[in-house]
């Protein structure tokens, strides 16, 4: 087996793999066909959903020996992924890609290198591509010089900025970008490409354990990809729903709505009953509470506008979509007081010693004032 880690081995090669981002996939196929790849580009969106990808595929068909050569290949809008430029950019050996980490490189001392690098014709393709990820990150005085490059890029050089936070790129900058704004893959998606994994590596999985990795990654390929990685190396060839359950400290959503129902039907026996084995299990009791708030909020939107349950398809699997539909059936104006309480307790417990007790005390208050 590979000892490169499962995220970087089963990277998208190509825009067709990269799941979840269609609009941007059509658009990006297209500038490619066309020969009309912009000088700059910003890329945004929550972590772990495809802009770094993005970018050295863009970097791959700007320098794609094949493209240059055979025009009906170049159709395609795609790498070609076999020749020396694609399989250099893919090693990471490529001289004229350069990938710069903002985070930890931020200042205006690193801009004026990168500035300097520009100056540089590509020693052996035909662009030289930059890549500035956490792009939010730069100082003031880094992306003042930064804008003075890409008011006027040489014609060899393409700019990618990718960042989590939109909002601090500087209009002045970002202006003069194309920008992209990549969107959380639904957890279908993350499930699809995680049992795919699954199966080329061999794995044997349940769909529970599948499903709880997928909503635990909270839309990001990357963070289910590298929870997967971490199981595969501590449980070997086969992975149940308690591994996973271990090993996040969370609760799979079956367990949860059986907690949620026994709320919903005012049952503070069974409510506390249950409680007890979660908090005896190990289980992370706080990330718990977070997960009942958001179950709870589902079913009081649901019940309060059915019309969400597409929206929601997008986040659950069928038959736990069913589950939520089933409770917002009996979901009561005053179980609105309970959540909002849950949500003070969630607040007491994060700073408590004893998180247990303000989750307790507020299950207790509420539950005996609702009709039984």
């Amino acid at each position: 087996m590979s000892s490169l880690a499962i995220y970087r081995r089963y990277r998208p090669a190509t825009f067709e793999e990269l799941v979840g981002q269609d609009l941007i996939v059509k658009i990006l196929k297209e500038a490619g066909k066309q020969e009309k790849l912009a000088h700059a580009y910003l890329f945004a969106g929550p972590r772990g959903t495809g802009k770094t990808t993005t970018a050295r595929l863009i970097a791959k068909i700007a320098n794609c020996e094949k493209r240059s050569t055979d025009s009906n290949f170049k159709k395609e809008g795609e790498p070609c992924n076999e020749c020396p430029a694609c399989k250099a950019i893919d090693e990471g050996r490529s001289l004229d890609v350069t990938e710069i980490d903002a985070a930890s490189n931020r200042g205006i001392d690193e801009i004026r290198n990168l500035k300097e690098m520009i100056r540089l014709a590509p020693t052996s393709f035909k662009y030289r591509v930059f890549i500035i990820d956490e792009a939010h990150m730069l100082t003031r005085e880094a992306f003042n010089a930064l804008l003075k490059t890409l008011e006027e890029p040489p014609d060899y050089a393409i700019f990618i900025l990718a960042t989590t936070e939109a909002d601090k790129i500087p209009v002045t900058v970002s202006s003069r970008t194309q920008q992209f704004y990549f969107k959380r893959v639904s957890l279908q998606e993350i499930v699809g490409k995680l049992s795919h994994i699954a199966k080329k590596e061999k794995i044997k999985i349940s769909q529970e354990a599948l499903d709880l990795i997928a909503s635990s990654a909270e839309g990001s390929f990357r963070d289910a990809e590298s929870l997967l990685d971490q199981l595969i190396t501590f449980n070997g060839g086969e992975i149940k729903l308690d591994d996973v359950e271990k090993t996040i400290g969370k609760i799979g959503f079956d367990k949860l709505s059986l907690f949620a129902g026994y709320l919903l039907q005012n049952n503070v026996r069974e409510a506390l009953n249950y409680l007890s084995e979660i908090n005896d299990g190990g289980y992370n009791i706080i990330q718990f509470t977070k997960d009942l708030i958001q179950y709870l909020r589902r079913a009081a939107v649901l019940k309060f506008n059915p019309q969400m349950e597409e929206k929601f398809s997008r986040e659950l699997m069928q038959d736990h979509l069913k589950m939520l539909v089933d409770h917002a059936k009996i979901f009561e104006d005053y179980h609105m007081g309970l959540i909002k309480s849950l949500i003070n307790a969630f607040s007491q417990m994060r700073y408590s010693q004893f998180p247990l007790i303000p989750l307790e005390v507020t299950l207790i208050e509420n539950l005996k004032k609702f009709p039984t």
